[in-house]
């Protein structure tokens, strides 16, 4: 069980950063992403829901169903202002797959964006079995019937539990894709079959489990194991179907240029956490970790004419910006004491959204 603290400093570097703080001398953190302007257009990431939808936990200060409503509610209510155009969750939709009270929550408060915004959903490893990969409410209330009616939806593997979406905004024809937790070979076919037919649309995949310990750490120190690409698998575990995220970046993510970022939760002692890797090709490809409760939202606005992403954290239920988190774990699980700094939280990325996609 973590407990996480997230804080606003009256820092001029956020100005800096993402001009998010009114200009000059001691600036006050503003309450809310400024408009998005003319050119550009938002990305909402949903980091892991599961203490939303599971009524509540002591991780956060602020957890249960009022939480997840209030997120979608404010998705909708900025919708215009923020110009957004696709909502992506990272998974751990629940908190326990087979509640189904709790998929109906996650379902209620969704519903909001549901032919309003269009969003793709991830499946983590507690929205399934963990030994089986099997998900029969996720089929229930997300399944593929759901979704084929819309104009933006591309298509699924496994009913929905695999997406895939084609949206086209300010000029940039955009394909975000929904991995499963640990996604079976069959998945990772279907997910290159996909990346190669859209060759030349800007690619976003989300999947649940990317960033975090590079080894399962079991009995050690959370923070005595490094962070990177994490190199096991949590899910399909029985009949050992599951591709470690390495496997999936080695299989099939890095030989596709068009993929620009790597999205994922998962991992709330890490918090929060990003690298770029050079693909096959010479593509940056940005892997981002988001996974803090108490509102937390990541928004991404996309800058064409300026090759940029300002990245912020942000929370609509506590209405301020994130400037740092500290996470420690009770027993148990040894202290972690791990602390994140604004860099983690507010940034601005470069990346290629009107030359050729291939390479930079």
């Amino acid at each position: 069980m973590t407990r996480i603290r997230c804080s606003i400093r009256r820092a001029v570097k956020i100005a800096t950063i993402l001009g998010l703080l009114a200009a000059g001398g001691a600036a006050a953190a503003a309450q809310a992403p400024d408009p998005a302007p003319e050119g550009s257009f938002t990305v909402v990431m949903l980091p892991d829901t599961q203490d939303y939808s599971s009524g509540g936990s002591p991780s956060g200060q602020y957890s249960g169903p009022e939480v997840f409503h209030a997120i979608t509610q404010w998705i909708v209510d900025n919708r215009e202002a923020q110009r957004i155009t696709f909502v992506t969750h990272v998974g751990d939709i629940v908190n326990t797959a087979t509640n189904r009270e709790e998929w109906e929550i996650a379902r209620a408060a969704l519903d909001r964006l549901h032919g309003v915004v269009p969003y793709g959903l991830c499946i983590g490893n507690h929205d399934m079995s963990a030994s089986s990969g099997e998900k029969p409410l996720f089929e229930e209330f997300f399944g593929a019937d759901r979704f084929k009616g819309f104009d933006w939806y591309g298509g699924s593997a496994d009913n929905n539990a695999n997406s895939y979406h084609l949206v086209s905004v300010e000029g940039v024809d955009l394909l975000f894709m929904n991995l499963e937790c640990n996604a079976p070979d069959e998945v990772l076919a279907w997910a290159d079959e996909v990346l190669s037919t859209h060759p030349d649309r800007r690619a976003i995949i989300t999947t649940h489990m990317w960033l975090g310990p590079v080894t399962e750490w079991g009995d050690f120190s959370y923070n005595a194991i490094g962070k990177g690409r994490m190199q096991w698998s949590k899910c399909h575990r029985a009949d050992g179907r599951g591709n470690s995220p390495q496997a999936m970046w080695d299989e099939v993510v890095r030989f596709h240029p068009n993929v620009m970022m790597v999205l994922c939760g998962d991992q709330r002692s890490t918090q929060a956490m990003r690298m770029q890797t050079m693909g096959e090709e010479d593509n940056i490809v940005h892997e981002m970790l988001s996974d803090i409760r108490d509102g937390y939202i990541r928004l991404l606005r996309f800058y064409p004419a300026q090759n940029r992403v300002d990245v912020m954290t942000f929370s609509p239920t506590l209405g301020m910006f994130c400037d740092g988190t500290e996470a420690t774990m009770s027993a148990p699980r040894q202290p972690i004491g791990i602390v994140t700094d604004i860099t983690q939280h507010q940034f601005t990325l470069s990346v290629n959204l009107n030359g050729p996609v291939r390479g930079r």
